[in-house]
């Protein structure tokens, strides 16, 4: 078992870390979440959740480094960055799966179906069921550079 280590205090008349006194981090990079605004609030914190989880392994670059708690209790790395949650109307989600497509950005997609499954093989089997411009999306998320994922999301707003 490894020893628990300890973190010394800080100072708090120390200067601050070059990261804090710089200002905010700007990326390069976005990762967008758009959901269909007519769906329920636990739909919409499950479909987000389903959907940010294929990103990590998929685009590795967007994980941080493992969490470490003073007492040396570790946790598992999360994004790097923010993730920006919209809502939209049907016809604009489905106008924004389109355009993520044809630029072949990393999208992951929550079709209606997916309701109606409980598990991993027949969720794949319920969206590869459909063609990509039939499927009802309630919900996708995607990940590429800042300005082609602001085209993504276009219509969209960000979620209340």
């Amino acid at each position: 078992m490894n020893a628990p280590h300890t973190t010394p205090a800080l100072d708090p008349t120390s200067a601050p870390t070059p990261a804090l006194a710089s200002g905010p981090v700007r990326f390069d990079t976005k990762i967008a979440v758009v959901l269909r605004e007519d769906l329920e609030p636990w739909q919409r914190l499950n479909v987000t959740a389903f959907l940010v989880s294929g990103l990590g392994m998929t685009v590795p670059e967007v994980i941080g480094e493992p969490y470490e708690d003073a007492d040396g209790t570790p946790y598992l790395p999360m994004f790097r960055q923010p993730v920006l949650v919209f809502e939209a109307a049907k016809e604009t989600l489905r106008a924004a799966h389109g355009r993520a497509v044809s630029r072949s950005l990393p999208c992951a997609v929550f079709t209606s179906d997916l309701f109606g499954t409980g598990n991993d093989r027949d969720n794949r089997a319920a969206v590869r069921a459909v063609g990509a411009g039939e499927l009802d999306v309630v919900g996708m998320a995607v990940y590429g550079p800042r300005n082609a994922v602001d085209k993504v999301v276009k219509g969209s707003r960000m979620h209340p």
